[in-house]
């Protein structure tokens, strides 16, 4: 099972200037919660704005970029490659970010994790289009902003739509 998990904004807004446009604890939360004992698999970037490897998670960096170098990642080439390292792993993998890999993985993913924030953010970086005839929405909870999330959010589920 592949899964992409994406916070995007309304306008599917992810990113700008490699950093995260929200700080929302209970996002974090499940993130860490979903993603926890499996692979993930992201592109230097987005690697670069966590800024080290996420703990209880082999940590699948994608770079074009050859003399790049860090500990305790492993480095990969292409997506295709990342995924076969973590097929190895496990069964269960997840693509957590950037754009580019987004838009690269979204044929091949079964589920998303999506964090719809309510929020309308300058953004240089999106996610691409959830397509309805794709993709549907399996789940969703709600929450309220309070006093350490700034914007109301949902946690929503999508499947891949099975092909007769």
């Amino acid at each position: 099972m592949t899964t992409i998990v994406v916070a995007m904004g309304e306008k599917n807004e992810i990113g700008f200037e490699n950093q995260l446009l929200w700080h929302l604890p209970k996002d974090l939360k499940h993130f860490k919660d979903i993603t926890s004992g499996h692979p993930v698999i992201m592109g230097r970037k987005t690697y670069e704005s966590i800024g080290k490897p996420l703990p209880n998670r082999t940590n699948i960096v994608v770079s074009r970029k050859n003399d790049w170098f860090e500990e305790g990642i492993l480095i990969v080439g292409s997506i295709k490659e990342a995924i076969k390292f973590a097929k190895k792993i496990d069964e269960e993998i997840f693509i957590i970010g950037g754009g580019n890999i987004y838009e690269q993985t979204m044929d091949i993913a079964d589920r998303l994790e999506v964090t719809l924030v309510k929020a309308d953010l300058t953004a240089d970086t999106f996610f691409p289009e959830i397509d309805q005839k794709t993709w549907k929405k399996t789940n969703e909870v709600c929450h309220e902003k309070d006093e350490k999330n700034t914007y109301d959010f949902c946690f929503q589920t999508f499947e891949k739509v099975k092909s007769e």
